[in-house]
């Protein structure tokens, strides 16, 4: 078993459609639903937690894309430009998913995206403003 976190993003004649329920049932994968913005005839974004054979993932996914669902994993959705950043540790005082965490014995920025919720604390948090999340559409860089 192996576990992954992604955003769909889909179209306003999706989200009516039943997918977890689906992915569940064809597909034998364990969702968590960790975010959603969902609001029937827009655009919605599901962030999700999917547990299960990488087979049974992989035809999932797939699944997802034919039903035109924009598929796109946890990792490529948080950045820090950590030449900037410094180390001040005010983003990890609110990232409760520990995405952000300074290291102890360098008191260096360690930036787990896997472990990213995308709850968008940390980005009020940094006073420098270096921290950029996307939801369903990858990093934003301003």
């Amino acid at each position: 078993m192996i576990i992954k976190r992604f955003t769909l993003s889909f179209p306003p004649e999706s989200s009516t459609k039943p997918l977890t329920y689906l992915l569940i049932k064809n597909y034998d994968i364990k969702v968590n639903i960790l975010k959603a913005e969902i609001t029937a005839g827009k655009k919605g974004n599901l962030l999700i937690e999917a547990e299960g054979e990488e087979d049974d993932l992989n035809r999932g996914l797939e699944f997802l894309k034919n039903e035109n669902i924009d598929v796109l994993p946890l990792d490529r959705q948080i950045s820090v430009d950590q030449d900037s950043c410094v180390h001040c540790g005010a983003c990890t005082a609110v990232c409760f998913s520990g995405a952000l965490t300074l290291d102890r014995e360098t008191w260096r920025l360690n930036v787990t995206p896997a472990n990213c919720v995308v709850c968008g604390l940390c980005i009020n948090a940094c006073p420098l403003k270096i921290i950029n999340i996307g939801f369903g559409h990858g990093v934003q860089n301003e």
